[in-house]
């Protein structure tokens, strides 16, 4: 698919702005082109959970995902290093409450996965004294935990990835829509793109799914992860503790509602120690989820040189490394086999 001359890249949130990265750092001539500012979609959130796929049942999809989260570290290390920003990258590690003894012995094949599928220092053990800031509250005294789950600070993050692209010679153009007939284009413009894509190709390609987060005011950096019935509580280095998030596949708006409240009691009451800390933001987004719940990463069918990297929706994050080097190859090395569960729905 290389041809000379600049690569377009629609879209800057966490997947147009890795794709463009990887590309600059490759040594192509890349301009970014977003309508608004950069994350200001969904990519620009505050929870940041880097978490892994469940170890059993193991399949190529969960083997995809480890391979970016392992990456994960390199190559937000060399962003730092280059921009000079911080990306609030940290493998800090989960814990989950366990609700009763039954439910922890039924965790034995799950911990077995992750001694079978994951690096042997990552691995889930059973606990009765996480030491750790913030605790969940457990009723069985029991909390499962893991070393691989990591966190990342989505705006410092992306903030990052901008000035590390600037810094190779690749440009972001903000304020303007792409030039949607350029002979090179990389099409990661989230919700709105997989919408376009249903008209277009005339099928469901995808959707978009509201979430809704919140963060407060409190210092624990080092403090693992939270994890608890679809609610994830992540420290931030920066001395803030990000909530979330709400799944909402029918809404009338995009506005934060009353659903963050509900969430902020639920996440009080599962974390005692934070039933005081102030809620500095309240946020909101229409994050965009394939149909196949996996990231699209696929040729536009009858658009030569034109690519579709979205999808990211829980885990754009997370896969970014990997989706970012498949593209590249794509992008520079001509036709792949690219996997099949990044086809096109």
């Amino acid at each position: 698919m290389a041809r000379d001359g600049v690569i377009h890249v629609a879209g800057a949130g966490i997947f147009g702005l890795a794709v463009a990265w990887e590309l600059t750092r490759r040594g192509a001539q890349v301009r970014v082109h977003e309508r608004d500012r950069v994350g200001a979609g969904p990519s620009g959130g505050q929870v940041g959970a880097l978490a892994p796929h469940a170890p059993d049942g193991w399949n190529p999809k969960k083997a995809m995902q480890l391979d970016s989260l392992l990456a994960a570290p390199g190559f937000w290390a060399e962003i730092e290093d280059l921009s000079g920003l911080p990306s609030g990258y940290g493998r800090t590690g989960r814990l989950q409450p366990v609700p009763d003894q039954a439910t922890a012995d039924r965790l034995a094949d799950r911990i077995d996965g992750a001694r079978r599928n994951w690096p042997a220092d990552m691995g889930m053990v059973l606990t009765r004294d996480p030491d750790a800031d913030i605790v969940p509250h457990s009723p069985s005294g029991i909390w499962l935990m893991d070393r691989m789950t990591a966190r990342i600070h989505p705006r410092a993050a992306l903030a990052a990835l901008a000035a590390a692209i600037t810094a190779r010679g690749g440009e972001i153009v903000t304020g303007r829509a792409a030039p949607a007939d350029a002979p090179q284009m990389i099409w990661a413009t989230g919700t709105q793109g997989l919408l376009d894509l249903n008209d277009a190709l005339g099928r469901r390609i995808g959707q978009g799914v509201k979430g809704q987060s919140a963060s407060l005011a409190h210092a624990a950096a080092d403090s693992p992860q939270v994890f608890d019935n679809g609610m994830y509580v992540t420290p931030h280095f920066d001395g803030t503790v990000a909530v979330g998030s709400t799944s909402e596949n029918v809404f009338d708006h995009d506005r934060v509602d009353h659903q963050i409240d509900d969430l902020l009691l639920r996440a009080r009451a599962l974390c005692p120690v934070l039933a005081d800390a102030p809620v500095l933001e309240r946020w909101s987004g229409i994050r965009p989820r394939a149909r196949s719940r996996a990231p699209v990463l696929a040729p536009w069918p009858d658009r030569p040189g034109h690519l579709i990297v979205n999808g990211g929706f829980k885990i754009g994050f997370g896969m970014a490394p990997v989706i970012a080097r498949m593209a590249a190859q794509v992008v520079l090395e001509g036709p792949t086999d690219l996997p099949d569960l990044v086809a096109l729905p």
